[in-house]
């Protein structure tokens, strides 16, 4: 296939899978090569996987955005063969290679999350050669294995056919070459680039040429990240993490360090107390497939509601008017009836008769396709509220924070780690945690530690989404929104239950969805659906309120997942001409840049993790426009340097030589692992922190 590509990133927002992979305007294409017999299965009927697909072409791509998938990470290229991972059912992942896509990697399966939980427990223009310039050559090592990645611009950048070629030269005189992919934002080109490959040595020149002619200066590429943490003393205590942590398990956490470090740590309940782990009750009258109205609880299900009955009855007798009655926890409506005794009463009639008789207790509405058709005599139905963790509270949680230092009193300058704003990242607050005890538990014996804690005030909230997170953990593992449902009429069927909810990381002030901005939605059934308003959530109020009420905050790192990114604002621009938010001063940009590659270095010191200089920069730049986040608002509002992470990088597969996804939930020890090196560049900023507040 052609490396001629062109691709818009803002595909790559995490969207639910709305009339998923039928977009009518989609044009057939030869599908590539079948793999192997076996060698990726779909999804079991009724399932939903994290796959990654090999599209036959660009057109594919954009099909495949239009129609609203589940697509989970930015989608990338692989020796000019185009990769996008996506959340997919059954019925889904047959749509899609029906239409050409082949399935290369299973990343996770829905069924992995529960197994886990259990286990815890080119054409040439016409005229002349064009300009080429490198934006980025960066090579380095991990496991004995070399790499090397690369940008390269254009000048010809209005020509989408232009193809560009890498060539590289090792010390003993081996060479190389290897093609790249136009990257396209917004519809506005930013450059060419390709995965990072695998060398056989240390690259000591590097070269491009491009379709029309152009050739650029022959560089040496730089070693990345060029940096590494101090070495930890001998007996330093880490590895705190031996299990997946549900919010429940978090909380026991977080009390037993309160009890444990008094006097280093002060536990925080944040102002907001989030919904909790509930819904409403609602069950179908009648057969959904047929005709039906849908009976909802007003209240909670835990409020009474749950196991109500409700039915629908013929009264027997001719010229009966629609009636209920609502006796021992049974709704009973007695439909009407014509001058003959026969039941005339519509699934409109009985909704809307629902609605008003017990507007304190229930509401009603006809399920979709039901509309004016006869109201069968139909029940008893139970209202449930459809969640199934059994050891969940079901009472509004209250998010908790720590405040751990030698001087609590904002005298020192602090640094906010905050994880779990999307419920289905399971690895994220493992790492907070891990970073929280390994600062508690050296504190008296590491004379480093020591120094931090006597310099620096670090706060950690280890889930910012609780009640989203008890949901993925207990009843649908791919949750990433939280569980209040804003939704309204037929979104509402009890169907949609796992496509319900606020993206908390959408839901802020600066850059959003509602001023403009690319990467929300008001589709309350999209997974980037931005809420009612600007900070209508509890969970990103909580983010916010908890920042302000400790200005001595200066720096903050939101830990999210998978992908390996490390990224700064801007986080979101405009779709006309993808005009971002103000960009850092050039000082600020060149601190950013530093303080990554420490940070980075720091990750990659436990077993050579490398975040990819690609994916190192403005979350914009690097990964997707993200209307609302909170990484924006802490940074353009109150001033706050904030960073963020993608746990989560991509493995190499030695055997295949490809790179591979590990997913929102990967296997307990890929998790740990992740847990122990994203703790380590969190100590990292502390220590940035640490020297910028003594340099001033």
């Amino acid at each position: 296939m052609s490396s001629r590509r062109r691709w818009a990133a803002t595909a790559a927002t995490a969207v639910l899978t709305v009339g998923l992979l039928t977009h009518p305007g989609a044009s057939a294409a030869a599908p590539p090569a079948t793999p192997a017999a076996g060698a990726v299965v779909a999804p079991a009927a009724g399932e939903t996987a994290l796959i990654r697909f090999r599209l036959p072409d660009e057109a594919a791509f954009h099909d495949l955005v239009a129609s609203g998938a589940d697509v989970a990470t930015r989608p990338r290229s692989t020796n000019g063969q185009v990769m996008a991972d996506v959340v997919v059912t059954s019925a889904e992942f047959a749509a899609l290679t029906a239409r050409g896509a082949v399935a290369v990697q299973v990343i996770q399966t829905e069924a992995d999350g529960a197994r886990r939980l259990a286990e815890r427990r080119g054409t040439a223009r016409a005229a002349g050669a064009d300009t080429l310039q490198f934006l980025q050559a960066y090579w380095w090592s991990s496991g004995g294995r070399t790499f090397l990645q690369t940008q390269v611009a254009t000048s010809a950048s209005d020509d989408p056919d232009v193809e560009i070629t890498v060539t590289w030269t090792t010390a003993d005189g081996t060479t190389g070459s290897y093609p790249l992919y136009r990257f396209e934002d917004a519809g506005e080109y930013q450059y060419h680039v390709q995965v990072p490959q695998r060398l056989p040595a240390q690259p000591v020149k590097v070269s491009a040429v491009s379709s029309l002619g152009g050739q650029s200066r022959v560089i040496t590429p730089a070693a990345w990240p060029n940096a590494t943490p101090p070495a930890l003393p001998s007996g330093y205590q880490k590895d705190f993490i031996d299990a997946y942590l549900t919010p429940t398990d978090l909380r026991a956490r977080i009390q037993r360090l309160g009890r444990q470090y008094r006097g280093l740590v002060d536990v925080v309940n944040l102002p907001n107390k989030t919904q909790g782990y509930r819904r409403t009750a609602a069950a179908y009258l009648g057969d959904p497939a047929a005709a039906a109205v849908v009976v909802e609880s007003v209240k909670f299900g835990d409020q009474g509601l749950n196991g109500v009955q409700v039915r629908t009855v013929d009264p027997g007798r001719a010229n009966r008017p629609l009636g209920a009655a609502y006796r021992d926890r049974v709704l009973t409506v007695s439909l009407a009836t014509d001058a003959g005794g026969k039941v005339i009463s519509t699934t409109d009639d009985v909704a809307a008769f629902i609605t008003a008789r017990y507007p304190q207790r229930f509401t009603a509405f006809v399920e979709d396709g039901s509309a004016g058709l006869p109201m069968p005599v139909a029940g008893p139905a139970r209202l449930d509220d459809g969640l199934r963790g059994t050891e969940v509270s079901r009472r509004p949680w209250t998010v908790q924070a720590l405040r751990i230092g030698a001087v609590r009193d904002g005298s020192k300058v602090g640094v906010l780690a905050y994880s779990q704003e999307h419920a289905r990242e399971w690895a994220t607050p493992l790492v907070t945690m891990e970073f929280a005890e390994r600062l508690l538990a050296n504190y008296r014996t590491d004379p480093a530690t020591r120094e931090l804690l006597n310099s620096v005030e670090v706060f950690v909230i280890p889930t910012v989404n609780p009640d989203g997170a008890n949901y993925s953990f207990n009843d649908f593992n791919f949750q990433r929104k939280n569980l209040v449902n804003h939704c309204t009429g037929a979104a509402r069927d009890p169907r949609l239950r796992d496509q319900w909810g606020v993206d908390v990381n959408r839901n802020y002030t600066v850059g959003s969805l509602f001023d403009g901005y690319v990467g929300g939605s008001t589709n309350c059934l999209s997974g980037v659906y931005s809420g009612t308003g600007e900070l209508s959530e509890a969970e990103s109020g909580n983010v916010v309120a908890f920042a302000k009420a400790h200005r001595n905050i200066k720096y903050s790192l939101n830990v999210h997942s998978y992908g390996g990114y490390f990224m700064w604002s801007p986080g979101a621009y405009k779709a006309a001409g993808r005009v971002t938010l103000p960009r850092p001063s050039i000082d600020e940009s060149k601190y950013f840049q530093d303080s990554a590659r420490r940070i980075i270095g720091a990750i990659g010191a436990g077993r050579g993790t490398v975040t990819w200089p690609a994916y190192t920069g403005p979350v914009a730049d690097v990964l997707y426009s993200a209307a609302g986040n909170s990484a924006d608002q802490l940074y353009y509002d109150l001033g706050i340097v904030a960073w963020n992470f993608e746990i989560g990088n991509d493995l190499w597969n030695e055997q295949t030589q490809q790179w591979e996804g590990v997913g929102f939930q990967p296997p307990f020890a890929e998790a740990h692992a992740e847990s122990q090196e994203y703790a380590d560049g969190l100590l990292e900023l502390v220590r940035i922190a640490r020297d910028s507040a003594a340099t001033g």
